[in-house]
Parts: structure tokens; sequence; C-alpha cells
């Protein structure tokens, strides 16, 4: 039945003016509740629009559409692109990219962003994810883990076929990775949202054991935090609650050691850029001065303590829909040949739809209430499609997070 009105409203859409009247790739995501029906659900969308040749999708805790989110109750949403079949290409493991970004197919397709969907419990996903991200001409990946109380999907249905006998898909997996990547002519414009804010300044870990940062700039690491906190161990009642609501935004240097670059513009406005990564303080170690986190800290990783919170929460994201806005907005550009310049507007660029993957933590009281997350997307970005889902992690670039937003757009000439 919810199959059934999805596909009545998506007609009713179709049949306006200025809507397409045969998109060929449908993303497609349910909340846990409707897991068990994922093959009928995608069968009969698929028999009931059989223009619709390719979809791709997934399950979180909660979906996503335009300005509402459906957490605790069955719920699909869907959203229908108008692309070129040779402009995308979904994968699976019966049907993955090649290294070189091409699909095994051999159709000279050529990948240059992608969305991914993966399972949490991927053996090495983080390495997977940065490998598939090389199989992109521009190594940007967004998207994110199925989030469910139970068993996981992914919906990956393609009309290109699938490997040499691997035999007919039902376009339901369970397990690894999946998703479509998009060929360079599908302009997008992707941000991530921590929803973090350093309380801290930035320092450099000197030494560490593993997930344990011993030193801070020569300085014992426990040290750092206490004093920057203004807490005090023996004080316990005053400090847990504290270090309870502290995280720790990590940038791990690059290949070699070399220190990667920073977002100063985010930094300039009290937030985190996407080179940074949020993680839990998982423990104190007091004989060792020691501070311990939820990830691995090799030395040279630069290290701020933060904290999340409504208010923080907010401004991020109100941030990152501003910093979208700015991208599509024309530039003045100097045009002329020999030695003749003159300015002239770059195309403008409007918002064709758009996919907004939030961690399941951060939905609704999150942000003061129930939508108010989508509320303020939907009030930056105006009315346009939108799909996502609440993520068990969430993917951009060629990292994992955890407790980010992924804003990415589709954009089209003005």
């Amino acid at each position: 039945m919810a199959a059934a009105m999805v596909v009545a409203q998506l007609r009713a859409q179709m049949a306006l003016p200025d809507h397409a009247a045969q998109p060929s790739l449908g993303l497609l995501y349910i909340t846990d509740h409707y897991v068990p029906e994922a093959e009928t659900i995608l069968e009969c969308l698929s028999a009931e629009m059989p223009e619709v040749t390719d979809w791709v999708g997934t399950v979180g805790v909660g979906v996503s559409a335009n300005n509402v989110e459906y957490f605790d109750e069955p719920a699909m949403s869907v959203m229908l692109c108008d692309l070129s079949p040779d402009q995308y290409r979904v994968f699976s493991g019966v049907a993955p990219l090649s290294v070189s970004g091409r699909a095994e197919a051999g159709d000279g397709f050529s990948a240059h962003t992608a969305l991914v969907h993966a399972d949490g419990a991927t053996p090495e996903l983080a390495e997977l994810i940065h490998e598939m991200a090389e199989r992109t001409g521009s190594g940007y990946l967004f998207g994110g883990l199925a989030g469910s109380r139970g068993s996981t999907v992914q919906f990956a249905l393609g009309s290109s076929g699938t490997l040499s006998g691997h035999g007919a898909s039902s376009g339901v997996f369970h397990g690894g990775l999946s998703g479509v990547a998009f060929a360079r002519e599908v302009d997008i414009v992707s941000r991530v949202t921590q929803g973090a804010q350093p309380v801290s300044a930035e320092r450099v870990v000197t030494e560490s054991d593993g997930n344990l940062v011993l030193r801070l700039d020569g300085e014992p690491a426990l040290d750092v935090l206490l004093r920057d906190l203004s807490i005090s161990l023996d004080h316990p009642e005053h400090a847990m609650p504290r270090l309870r609501s502290t995280l720790v935004g990590l940038i791990k240097p690059g290949p070699g050691g070399a220190a990667l670059e920073t977002n100063q513009t985010s930094r300039q406005r009290g937030a985190f850029g996407h080179e940074v990564i949020v993680r839990h303080l998982i423990g104190l170690d007091p004989a060792r001065r020691g501070v311990a986190i939820a990830d691995l800290v090799p030395e040279g990783t630069r290290l701020s303590f933060c904290e999340r919170h409504v208010q923080a929460a907010r401004a991020d994201l109100m941030r990152v829909c501003a910093e979208v806005r700015e991208e599509l907005e024309p530039e003045a550009v100097l045009v002329g040949s020999e030695g003749d310049v003159d300015e002239a507007l770059a195309a403008p660029r409007a918002i064709a739809g758009a996919v907004y993957v939030s961690c399941a933590g951060r939905g609704g009281p999150h942000f003061g209430g129930p939508s108010a997350e989508l509320q303020i997307v939907r009030h930056a970005l105006g009315d346009v499609p939108l799909v996502g889902f609440f993520a068990g992690g969430e993917i951009a670039h060629h990292h994992l997070y955890g407790y980010t937003g992924v804003l990415t757009v589709f954009t089209r000439p003005a």
C-alpha cells in the first residue's frame, strides 16, 4: 500500500509542467520497519514504473523527504532523477566499478563522483571506502551506512547488468558496498556538517600509543585536557559531566606524515571543516597522563577538543547550507584575450534536487524538535526535491564520519 501511494504521488508530479516524464534513476530509502518487505517493495516500484530502469538506496532508522523526518514508523522516501543513461552507473557486489572508474561492462563510462551505501559490519570498511574513492575521477564520495535496529539491506538494481556468472540479481543486497556513480557532467555541490564547535586550541600529537594520546605539543595530554576544560579530577562530580560531553576533532597526517590543509573559512566561523574527523573520548590514563580516543591517533595528528549541543548543531548546519548557496551564486570572472580583460558573470546554477544523509543520533531532539533539522535545510535551499536517511555512519570524500550530516545538491543551469 505504501509503495502504491508513492507511485501515485510520483505519477502526479511527473504529469506537471517542467517535470521529467521519463526519469530513469530512482533513489529509494526505507525505515527498518520495511526491511522484511524490501524485495517486494522494489519489485512493486519496478513493475509500476518500468521507465525507471535503475534503483539505488538503503535502510535507515529514519528517512527524510523535503522538510519532514520519519522516525519509528513504517516509511519510505523516493526521488526520481532525470539523467541520461550514459551519465551514471549503478554498482554493487555483482556489478562493481573497475579500478579505473569504468564499468566492468566496458562501455566507456567513467565515474567522477559516487553516492555510496554500505553495511557497517563489512570488514575493513574504511579501507574499502578509500579504495572506492580512488575509482572515481574526483575522489569524492557521499552517502552513508545502512541504519537499522535489525538486519540491513541495500538496493542496487542496474540496467547495465551484472558480472558474468553471477546470475540474475533481485536488486536487494546484504553487506558490502553499493550505490551509483556519476559522470563529470552530473554537477554536484556537497558539504559536511560536523555539528561540533572547538573549545580549545589546535595542538599536535607528539607522542601516542595506538588510540592513547600521551603528549600534545610536548605536554602530558591529560594535563592539557584538564586545563582546557578548567576541571580537576579531584572534583569528579564536576569533571565527569564535562568530560562526557567533550569530544576530539582529529586531522590525521597525510602520506609520509605531511600536514593536511585545513578549511580556513570554517575555522574562522568557529567550526570544523570536512578534513576534521570527530571522535569520542573513551577513557583517561592517570598513570601515564594520557587520553584515550575512539580511533588510532598517529603522531603528527592535529587535535582539538570540542563539544556538541543544539546550538552548535544548528549553527553548523546553517553554515554549510550558506556555503552551498554561495557556491551556486554567480561570481565575476575575467575574460578576454591579448591583454584585454573584461568582467563577466559565471553562469548561475540552480538546485535540481538534494540528498541529505544524517547520523541517527542527530535527528529530532538534537535540533530542538521533530523535523527541525530538515526544516533548517529546507529554509536554506528552498522548495527543492530532497530525500535522505538517518544512518549508522556518514560517508564524504573518502572518510567515514560519525554524528555528522552530509548535504549534497545536484545542480543545473539556472
